[in-house]
């Protein structure tokens, strides 16, 4: 049986990487990975791509002959970018999923896979499910530029399904977590940034952002590439949306508390109200991904931060 050719969009980014990683031990597929500026690394049978995808050339020169895209190509980074400079994350994500939404159709590629995000949910106790959110509810004044530009895409996804060329997955995902992830101070999300705090830290604290009473919904990143492999191999519908989360959100002061305890240093934890937040707590019910793809979250959040901890040790410990 011929291969599966899949390009990997974005595959020197947190999801991308993970991707590549897991996918090219898969004996069936044929791993195509594409990077824009950093530099490519070394996986076995990985064939490697450099492009721009807000080039149209190229798009078209990347996507003949795939059967599966992945597209992990995104801009993305914590609060502090979202609060201050929110036009950065609309741009360039419409133009590039737009030309790669009509390049799979000119090209007849088989499946196209988006990870879409869950900002366009509003706080609340109980877990969201897919059909409970519409277009005419309002979205987090933080979150109002990127959640109708992730609604904007889903949307033409599900467009492009209905020609009956290309079937396609949108992935509303809640915060991902894990190895390769951003670490960084001026880009990472919350939990990337708190792990370099605590294992970094020359004061003997580490700091968070406002209270830390608002709650994230974190997966863990092997359970979100397990839902794309699944999603390749059992998805029969033209369209599907789908939830991937944990299923239930813990508060940044938890998240924080357990990240120092995991890091094994005695840290005070201090708070600095003016640090910019973003004050939203829900989560998401993966009742659908479960009936459809046979998927639910199996990584313990720390048992996540165990193994991210032990990654970071690895790669950033002098």
């Amino acid at each position: 049986m011929a291969k599966r050719r899949v390009l990997i969009c974005g595959a020197t980014g947190f999801i991308g990487r993970n991707l590549v990683e897991t996918l090219a031990r898969r004996s069936d597929l044929e791993i195509h990975a594409m990077r824009f500026t950093r530099p490519a690394y070394s996986v076995a049978g990985v064939t490697w791509h450099q492009g721009d995808l807000r080039d149209v050339e190229a798009v078209n020169r990347l996507v003949p002959g795939m059967d599966v895209i992945i597209q992990a190509a995104a801009t993305t980074s914590g609060s502090r970018d979202i609060v201050k400079t929110p036009y950065i994350h609309v741009t360039d994500n419409a133009v590039m999923n737009s030309l790669l939404l009509r390049a799979c159709y000119d090209h007849k590629v088989g499946h196209f896979v988006f990870f879409s995000c869950s900002v366009m949910y509003q706080p609340r106790e109980t877990p969201w499910r897919e059909e409970e959110w519409d277009a005419s509810q309002e979205m987090h004044l933080n979150y109002f530029g990127i959640g109708w530009t992730k609604v904007y895409i889903e949307k033409m996804c599900e467009f492009f399904s209905r020609l009956g060329v290309t079937k396609h997955t949108a992935i509303r995902h809640t915060n991902v977590f894990g190895p390769y992830d951003k670490f960084d101070l001026e880009r990472s999300h919350v939990f990337g940034a708190t792990v370099t705090k605590a294992m970094t830290s020359t004061t003997g604290a580490v700091t968070v952002w406002g209270t830390g009473e608002e709650a994230r919904d974190l997966i863990y990143v092997d359970d979100l590439v397990r839902f794309v492999e699944l999603s390749i191999d059992k998805q029969t519908k033209p369209y599907e949306m789908l939830h991937a989360s944990a299923g239930h959100s813990i508060q940044i002061k938890d998240l924080v508390a357990r990240i120092v305890a995991a890091s094994g240093r005695a840290l005070r934890i201090e708070h600095d109200p003016a640090g910019p937040t973003i004050k939203t707590s829900f989560s998401l019910d993966n009742g659908r991904a479960l009936h459809v793809l046979g998927w639910k979250p199996e990584i313990p959040f720390d048992e996540g931060v165990r193994r991210t901890v032990q990654w970071w040790k690895k790669t950033f410990s002098p």
